[in-house]
Order: structure tokens, then sequence, then C-alpha cells
């Protein structure tokens, strides 16, 4: 999620550029939530041992700063994490997780690591862990 091109729409007298609807909330049950987490910051390279995934709802990340952070995703595999693939978003971009990818824990690269959450608050485990055979994530050029 970002501000790359045009907005869908101007709003508030022509004042505000609205860039409608970019990410896909979506429910098992319960309702969706805005949290705050606040991060320690990480650096490259990044070793990653752990993965997770929330089967009842989506996530949206929303940082709070314009600094990148550092994201990792992996397709399902049986019921586990398959082959992780890991990008740094760029200044002030968010990020949506659909119901059940399979991630990395919030890794900001920078302080402040505080995001606003927007995600499932309900009854119930909405959260699976997998300890994974540890993957180092170096630094990226270009």
């Amino acid at each position: 999620m970002d501000t790359a091109g045009d907005p869908d729409r101007l709003i508030n007298a022509g004042l505000c550029g609205r860039w409608h609807d970019r990410a896909r909330l979506d429910f098992g049950d319960g309702r969706a939530g805005i949290s705050l987490f606040d991060a320690e910051p990480r650096a490259l390279p990044y070793s990653c041992d752990l993965l997770e995934r929330h089967p009842d709802g989506s996530q949206a990340f929303i940082p709070m700063s314009l600094n990148p952070f550092l994201v990792i995703v992996a397709p399902d595999d049986g019921g586990e994490p398959g082959q992780p693939q890991a990008f740094v978003t760029a200044p002030g971009q968010a990020i949506n997780l659909h119901r059940g990818t399979w991630h990395g824990v919030l890794t900001p690269l920078h302080a402040p690591g505080l995001f606003a959450v927007i995600d499932r608050i309900g009854d119930g485990a909405n959260l699976q862990e997998v300890r994974v055979t540890p993957f180092t994530v170096h630094p990226f050029s270009g």
C-alpha cells in the first residue's frame, strides 16, 4: 500500500488525495481493530528462524514513520511455510498480509519501530507459529 501515482479522488475541497480501498480486510469472524506496535529495530544481515500466520484474519501494517522495514513472506506448503521471500518496503509504504499468509515477525530496520496495525480482534487462537531452519536475509542492492 502506498501513494504512488495519482490519487483515486480528491476530497476536502480538493486539498487531500485519497488512494481508496488499498487493503483487503478479511476476517473469518470477530471485528477489525487498530492496535499500535513498537518493535525493536533489527539490522541486515538478519537471521530469521520463526514464521507465523493468522488463519482467522488479515493484517495491515502501517508504519508511523517514513523508514523502510523488512518483510518476509512464504507460501503455504501443506500447512507449513514454503520457500520464504524477503523485501524491504519503500519509505512510508504499508503492507497488507492476506489471511493465512506465512510471514516473519515485524522487522523495522530503523527506530522508531512504531506501526499502526489493523487486524482481527475476537475470540479464539488466531496465531500459528513455526520454527524454521534459520536463514539469513542479506542487504539488498539497487
